[in-house]
């Protein structure tokens, strides 16, 4: 490959944008930062998050399989979904504040399977604010006729007792409760009188439990549904469950904006 001459006009525009970012200070790099030092209340430093739920919630973190985790990979453990949109924020604009994040959501979990691993991967995390979005897989179990199905009533009594064990672990826990939604796009256009039935059932049932848990409740079907008025949803959610990164984009803003109810220092930010 024959070596390119730089212009003297080109080589002196390219040692100006140098000499530019080299004379950055710490301060002005971050100008833009919505941290400062009084932004986070001395009762919110120090959080620690923890998402779980789903594939929605997953995107993947770790090491692929959900068997294979690597808690110590530092640039994968949240995953590339709405968690890591969330995280990635709050770390960059609030750096003293010391928040911890923690992704344990698993692909095609049921409610069912959270009660089998909550006090490994809840409980024993000793979460301040506790975000969860189940519920597709469980509906998806009653469609399939699979033999560890349940009604959507047995969905909230599990999910209630969830729920109760980590309450009792820690009375000052902030439950941040997200309906399950789905969408007539790809497989699920396929026995769509079923899915609207039964997701919809457990989005009330997770609805009743933010209220009787005083939960910050994230309504995404509400947030989709004003989002696909003027653009097609498969723009947001390319299968009807899983979001686009679009989509992620907008569930990390919607549960900032709702959340910034109960920590103050959310309120930075003007979604």
């Amino acid at each position: 490959m024959k070596r390119e001459r730089i212009s003297r006009r080109k080589f002196i525009a390219v040692t100006s944008i140098a000499g530019a970012v080299a004379s950055m200070t710490p301060g002005s790099v971050f100008a833009k930062s919505l941290y400062k030092a009084d932004s986070v209340s001395d009762k919110e430093k120090g959080l620690t998050f923890l998402f779980q739920g789903d594939s929605i919630t997953d995107g993947n973190w770790g090491q692929s399989g959900s068997n294979n985790r690597n808690l110590m990979d530092g640039n994968h453990i949240l995953g590339h979904g709405y968690v890591f949109a969330v995280a990635s924020r709050l770390g960059a604009d609030f750096p003293a504040a010391g928040f911890t994040f923690h992704n344990r959501g698993i692909s095609g979990n049921k409610v069912s399977d959270l009660e089998n691993r909550w006090e490994t991967d809840a409980v024993a995390i000793k979460p301040d604010v506790l975000s969860i979005l189940i519920g597709v897989n469980d509906a998806g179990a009653v469609i399939r006729n699979s033999p560890d199905s349940y009604d959507a009533e047995t969905f909230e009594s599990k999910y209630h007792s969830l729920l109760l064990r980590s309450k009792e672990a820690n009375p000052d826990i902030l439950f941040v409760l997200a309906p399950p939604f789905i969408y007539p796009v790809g497989v699920h256009k396929g026995q769509w009188d079923l899915w609207n039935r039964e997701v919809p059932l457990r989005a009330e049932a997770v609805r009743k439990l933010a209220k009787e848990f005083d939960a910050v409740f994230v309504d995404y079907p509400d947030m989709f549904a004003r989002a696909t008025k003027s653009v097609p949803v498969d723009y947001w959610i390319w299968d009807g469950c899983h979001p686009s990164i679009y989509g992620h984009e907008l569930m990390a803003r919607e549960w900032i904006k709702q959340v910034s109810t109960r920590l103050k220092f959310l309120k930075k930010y003007d979604y």
